[in-house]
């Protein structure tokens, strides 16, 4: 069952979201979220994924950032 911060970015991408939203929800459904080291960008990967999502962790994040972490928690689910 998808948890309500994960719904209400899928509603509201434009939303004024923070990178820490952002590591709540990885955190939630079981991916792996670190800051990079010496960038502005987080990353975060689920480990059934190829592929990591990286994030700009600037205000304010972008709708289609958020877009891209729901359609990748939908894809590998999560350990929620």
């Amino acid at each position: 069952m998808p948890s309500d911060l994960l719904e209400s970015m899928r509603r509201n991408p434009a939303g004024d979201w923070r990178i820490q939203d952002v590591e709540v929800l990885c955190r939630e459904y079981g991916l792996t979220f670190r800051f990079g080291n010496g960038t502005s960008h987080t990353h975060m990967r689920h480990p059934a994924a190829r592929e990591i999502l990286t994030i700009p962790a600037r205000r304010p994040i972008k709708p289609v950032y958020i877009r891209k972490l729901v359609r990748y928690i939908d894809t590998y689910g999560g350990s929620r």
